[in-house]
């Protein structure tokens, strides 16, 4: 695939973001992906270019995106996987925390997907954007409000740039609850969680791998949520 366009994906430092980073890699596919903060199991993504950026600093944001269209004069897809998890309960005040909140899933995202569109639709295999939402985004949370009022913002993006970039770019989101613990999550905190939905498992990033897969195969799928939930509304 010395041809294929590279894939851009945000928050590659861990977890969902890394396994994606990795499962590309493995495909052949050229990957740019950004980071913020370097942890060790970066030096396992060997082959892709690595970007340290600060979401929250405006002149980050602006020196990842002229980086890019610098180098690159077309992308398969670009995965708008970074995120941050502030409570309410945060030494932070209010509206640092919502601003926050809304900067990393909905700022980011529009200001990404309106700097590189043309390098999607110049992609000749199609091309998509994927947002990773949450499962609070239709249900809310009475200890994270902004940032289920953030997710929310960037469900509602992914239905105007669908409608905006078609038909050459396909968007779509993936909403996840529950997809895999940390490692200090302890033993009753788990049994809690997994009480909360039907299927009482966490899947692992493996399953977001499929999503995302899936997704970037569909020929006719754009404006959509796909729901990884384990059942959880109907709890």
């Amino acid at each position: 695939m010395v041809n294929q366009a590279p894939i851009l994906i945000t928050g590659v430092g861990k977890r969902i973001g890394f396994a994606l980073a990795k499962h590309f890699l493995k495909k052949g596919y050229p990957v740019l992906g950004t980071y913020r903060t370097a942890h060790p199991q970066l030096s396992e993504l060997k082959g892709a270019q690595l970007f340290a950026v600060d979401f929250y600093q405006q002149k980050s944001i602006d020196e990842l995106i002229t980086a890019i269209r610098q180098e690159y004069s077309s992308l398969r897809a670009v995965i708008h996987n970074a995120s941050d998890w502030l409570p309410e309960s945060s030494d932070q005040a209010p509206t640092e925390i919502f601003s926050r909140m809304m900067q990393i899933h909905a700022g980011v995202p529009y200001q990404i997907n309106l700097a590189l569109a043309d390098l999607l639709e110049n992609s000749e295999e199609g091309s998509d954007i994927i947002h990773i939402t949450d499962y609070v985004s239709e249900k809310g949370s009475s200890k994270h409000i902004a940032y289920a009022a953030s997710k929310a913002a960037l469900s509602n993006l992914t239905l105007s740039f669908a409608a905006s970039l078609a038909p050459k770019v396909k968007v779509n989101s993936i909403a996840p609850s529950l997809i895999m613990f940390n490692p200090h999550d302890d033993e009753a905190y788990r049994s809690k969680a997994l009480d909360k939905s039907l299927l009482k498992i966490t899947p692992g990033e493996q399953e977001m791998v499929d999503a995302v897969e899936y997704l970037m195969r569909s020929q006719y799928m754009t404006g959509r949520t796909l729901s990884l939930d384990g059942g959880r509304p109907l709890r």
